[in-house]
């Protein structure tokens, strides 16, 4: 299952940038045009008071008004007292020069490597290895009585958390939990929380299929008095639940999504197939007397019984919502496409589309103007081969799960003012939180904004977002990427900003979180689930 917190789908790339994305990082300055708007951070002296320009701000979405980052007209170097190595001598302006690379301390990349997702797995799989210890010792009584339990309790619970249902569920709990009493350093721990359960899902998923192997060689041992159909079933079923495990392991999710796509799921089925027969057999069957057991009361009251029930009724959950909805594609540029759905929706929200009904689904931020608008929008950059052939051969319809599933943008809810910076097609997830919320600070940095994403994603943002909460920093035209941390720090201080919610390519999010990091800022940026 694909990870809910990334705003591009996984296609069969091993390239980190969407085609929309390329050349942000690219290191070779541009010229300037000679009406652009250059974030400067501060007033300089000799500047022209950007309010009686003829080319307002107001036309790039840029106010430069005092409670925002001022943006300014570039005159001349001389003006600006700029040295002369960051002025291009063909033109006469300026430039930024490549920044040096930041030195982050090894207690920052620890702290990023060691985050919540990794904590989560971490306690998990350590507590149930424990118990595994524990259980083979002789020492955990409960363990060796309901082995079985113990093993479905594991794969209930990391269903959980990768079930639409539970997870609405537990964005709300904790949304509307906090909102409105608890102190930041809570609503942070909940907001991290709800951003890496999927340590959870992992780290039940690795011991639920531990205890199964616990579980199938004991029963092993125990043969002389085990029924081989039990054996049988206990063997096939750890096959089934280890292939799917493996097969979600980073480097397959990663670079072979297809394959962990078909392994993950379908065996995952087989599995839970199979889970069903093995918990029947295992109950039925009597090792006092030698014989299948008749009594239903016994059985009915089993654990195991009702943890399989459960488990089968969360994977079932979603699917029941899958509908083939008809879509309108727009395709601004040879990057980009654009899809139009009807219904509105809520910020933070996102989806999963395909082509067919069971197969290759990937997971794109949604666009709305709110739950009342008639329509929301999906931007999928060009990515691989299922995001190429929306843009090569666009459908008319598309397969999605009608319940939507909630993304770290969600959390924006528990705090009273934000900034959400995104880059390239990162504007799909990061833009439904600043149309809907009018204390959210939009930075977009893009190369070609307009021409590469349309005019329908100009609009949205335009029509919905005020100048003085908006800075769009277009790379071609500005000569380079911005120094993401000078206009963080400054917008962090000028909006009274609690959070910064970060939707960017694997190079931009890990320079912007070691930097939010090392100045106190708390953000959260995209998750590669691993």
């Amino acid at each position: 299952m694909e990870s809910p917190h990334s705003s591009l789908s996984r296609d069969n790339s091993h390239d980190s940038l969407s085609d929309a994305e390329k050349g942000l990082y690219d290191s070779t300055a541009e010229l300037i045009a000679p009406h652009s708007f250059v974030y400067l951070g501060q007033k300089r002296k000799g500047l022209l008071d950007p309010h009686l320009l003829p080319n307002s701000p107001v036309h790039d979405g840029i106010t430069p008004l005092s409670s925002v980052p001022n943006l300014a007209l570039l005159r001349t170097a001389s003006e600006l007292r700029l040295p002369d190595a960051v002025v291009p001598k063909q033109t006469g302006w300026p430039v930024k020069p490549t920044p040096p690379k930041r030195k982050v301390s090894r207690w920052i990349l620890f702290q990023l490597w060691f985050n919540t997702y990794r904590k989560l797995f971490t306690f998990v799989t350590l507590l149930n290895l424990t118990g595994i210890i524990l259980a083979a010792l002789g020492k955990f009584p409960y363990a060796v009585n309901h082995l079985g339990a113990l093993v479905l309790g594991n794969l209930l619970c990391a269903i959980l958390f990768r079930t639409e249902v539970w997870m609405r569920g537990m964005y709300l709990i904790c949304i509307y939990g906090t909102k409105w009493w608890a102190p930041l350093p809570i609503k942070y721990a909940a907001t991290s929380f709800l951003q890496h359960v999927g340590g959870i899902h992992s780290g039940c998923a690795l011991s639920g299929a531990s205890w199964l192997l616990f579980k199938v060689v004991d029963i092993i041992i125990y043969r002389a008095v085990q029924n081989p159909a039990v054996i049988v079933m206990g063997v096939v079923t750890n096959v089934f639940i280890i292939i799917s495990v493996l097969s979600a392991f980073p480097w397959v999710r990663n670079t072979h999504h297809n394959i962990f796509e078909k392994h993950h799921r379908f065996v995952g089925w087989l599995g839970l197939a199979a889970t069903w027969v093995f918990v029947v057999t295992g109950n039925v069957y009597d090792i006092k007397t030698g014989e299948w057991s008749t009594n239903a009361h016994s059985f009915l009251s089993a654990q195991e019984l009702w943890f399989a029930v459960l488990m089968t009724a969360f994977v079932l959950a979603p699917w029941v919502t899958l509908r083939e909805v008809p879509v309108e594609v727009e395709i601004p540029s040879p990057k980009v496409a654009v899809l139009k759905f009807k219904r509105g929706m809520q910020q933070g929200l996102l989806g999963r589309i395909s082509r067919t009904s069971i197969m290759e689904y990937h997971a794109f931020g949604i666009i709305s103007e709110g739950r009342k608008s008639d329509c929301h929008y999906m931007i999928c950059g060009v990515q691989g081969d299922f995001t190429k052939t929306l843009v090569d051969n666009p459908p008319k319809s598309v397969w999605t799960r009608e319940l939507k599933f909630a993304g770290v943008g969600n959390c924006s809810a528990m705090f009273k003012r934000g900034i959400r910076i995104c880059t390239g097609t990162g504007i799909g997830a990061a833009l439904s939180t600043c149309i809907q919320s009018p204390n959210w600070f939009l930075i977009w940095i893009g190369s070609d904004q307009e021409k590469t994403f349309g005019p329908t994603i100009a609009g949205l943002v335009h029509n919905n977002i005020e100048p003085e909460r908006m800075i769009l920093w277009d790379s071609k035209k500005r000569g380079g990427r911005p120094d993401t941390m000078q206009l963080l720090r400054d917008t962090w201080k000028s909006w009274g900003a609690e959070v910064i919610f970060i939707t960017s390519n694997m190079q931009g999010n890990d320079e912007m979180m070691q930097g939010c990091l090392a100045e106190g800022m708390c953000a959260f940026g995209t998750l590669w689930d691993f």
